[in-house]
């Protein structure tokens, strides 16, 4: 069973992480999780991300990637890789001077709630066929992620409800502050040199506005800025989320790493290959 990983071919995290769309949920993940003062200090103070700019998303990908399909084995490796960075860093509150771990269990949590719900309400948005049932069961899955970064899996919300709740609980501690504003202008603009820097006047409206104005209105609200009108966002996402697999020879072509999900079928057969129509009942 543990070469199945933790979640296996049969559940909704299974089939969902493999969508193109996702990559505009990770995007959106962050804007969102730049909102919450403390945690987006912590980035900032102990990321690299200005001197490695696709550094944090790749390493964030590449996490959910070997979580998702990785055997169990593998999944708590990384697993324990992550808590050990985490373990070791600390940031300083920018207003009260005062200094914190990054691994504190509330920023954790936020982290993990801004992922998971910003991954739901993407590929929904985009398109994918995902029933309020499918929902619930995601995120009562990825109560397993939480506990491998070291949270108590009974203190994360499992189900759309919950999350709705803690997502109105938290409200009122989000805001834009200076640090907001550094993550909102790399996520539109990194600062990509070589080859790469060609693709940036593709990507900044793209992915970069793209995700941005995937964000709830709240949101946008914080940050000050317009997204694009609501049903052009909509109609982008799954435009994009539609003309993706046509990409992966180009991608492939570039360089890039062999996905976590092909080599989990390769190592259990076509049969556990993802598709929406795969999700459990």
């Amino acid at each position: 069973m543990g070469e199945r990983g933790l979640f296996g071919p049969d559940s909704v995290t299974w089939q969902l992480h493999a969508d193109p769309a996702m990559w505009l949920g990770g995007v959106r993940s962050l804007y969102l999780q730049a909102l919450h003062p403390r945690a987006v200090a912590a980035i900032v103070q102990n990321s690299d991300f200005r001197t490695d700019p696709l550094g944090r998303l790749k390493r964030t990908a590449d996490f959910v990637g070997v979580t998702t399909y990785g055997t169990v084995q593998e999944a708590h490796a990384a697993a324990a890789r992550v808590r050990g960075v985490h373990r070791a860093l600390r940031a300083t509150d920018p207003e009260s001077g005062e200094t914190y771990r990054i691994d504190d269990p509330e920023l954790l949590l936020w982290v993990h709630c801004a992922e998971v719900s910003s991954f739901l309400a993407v590929v929904r948005r985009a398109g994918y066929p995902l029933t309020k049932v499918h929902a619930d069961r995601y995120l009562h899955e990825q109560r397993a992620t939480a506990a491998l970064v070291g949270l108590d899996p009974d203190e994360v919300p499992g189900s759309t409800d919950a999350m709705r709740a803690y997502l109105r609980e938290i409200r009122p501690l989000l805001r834009r502050t200076p640090d907001a504003d550094v993550i909102y202008a790399f996520l539109h603009r990194p600062p990509l040199r070589g080859r790469l820097a060609f693709g940036v006047a593709l990507y900044e409206p793209t992915i970069g506005h793209l995700s941005y104005s995937l964000l709830p209105t709240w949101a946008h609200h914080h940050y000050g800025r317009s997204p694009y009108p609501r049903g052009m966002t909509t109609a982008l996402a799954r435009a994009l989320r539609s003309t993706a697999p046509h990409l992966r020879g180009v991608i492939r072509a570039l360089g890039a790493p062999e996905p976590a999900v092909v080599a989990a079928v390769r190592r259990l057969g076509a049969w556990s290959a993802p598709s929406p129509h795969r999700l459990p009942a």
